[in-house]
């Protein structure tokens, strides 16, 4: 019921974009530390997996070996999907036995593409190669990536709610984007928030770490 893409750009940023049938997906499966890793777990998930393996990551243990120790040690393993890639760029990936319907995952580097309930199992491979021939801020790369997995097929039932997130140096999601429900398209209105936001974010940052120098919110009473 889901597909989505983690991954890390050469500026160090992190991030994750995610969509599925069910609502709030992004809620659940986008799990993002500045400097250290993106985790996605989706199928049937469980967030707990986004600290266990951020964790592991912060304490320098490599993606793999993470990941492997986590499904080694959970019974409930078989049932889960798990993308995940550190702040070196290192990467793993999990598709349990039980993990739904048409499902695939591809792998480049720094970033991984993932599926289950797919209508297509090349929709990873789809959502890959628009990620590394994008251009641009790692957000942008992410929603040309999703873009393609839903042209690919996308989810083989209707997608309902999507998200994007993106973390830097400033320590916290920079980008934070969700659309919880929606009927008709989803990743159009993900995509059009992100035409919104991105213009702005620089200076939301600025607001948080340097408030001295931040520019003026521009509305009634703060031109």
């Amino acid at each position: 019921m889901t597909f989505s893409i983690v991954a890390r750009d050469v500026s160090g940023a992190l991030g994750m974009a995610v969509s599925s049938s069910s609502p709030a997906v992004a809620a659940r499966c986008i799990h993002l530390r500045s400097g250290v890793g993106a985790v996605g777990s989706q199928n049937i998930t469980d967030p707990r997996y986004g600290a266990t393996l951020l964790d592991a990551f912060e304490a320098g243990t490599a993606p793999d070996e993470a990941l492997a120790t986590l499904m080694s040690t959970d019974s409930t393993g078989e049932y889960r999907q798990v993308a995940v890639v550190d702040a070196a760029g290192r990467t793993a990936v999990h598709s349990g036995a039980h993990t739904l319907g048409t499902y695939a995952t591809a792998t480049g580097d720094g970033v991984v593409t993932a599926g289950n309930l797919l209508a297509s199992a090349e929709v990873p491979a789809a959502m890959l190669a628009a990620f590394e021939a994008a251009e641009g801020d790692l957000e942008l790369r992410l929603m040309a990536a999703m873009r393609a997995g839903l042209a690919a097929g996308g989810e083989a039932g209707e997608v309902h709610s999507a998200g994007l997130a993106v973390v830097r140096e400033a320590g916290w999601n920079v980008t934070d984007l969700r659309v919880d429900w929606d009927d008709e398209d989803p990743i159009g209105r993900l995509a059009a928030l992100l035409e919104l936001w991105l213009p702005q974010r620089d200076d939301y940052v600025t607001r948080g770490m340097h408030p001295e120098t931040a520019p003026a919110y521009g509305v009634p009473g703060d031109e």
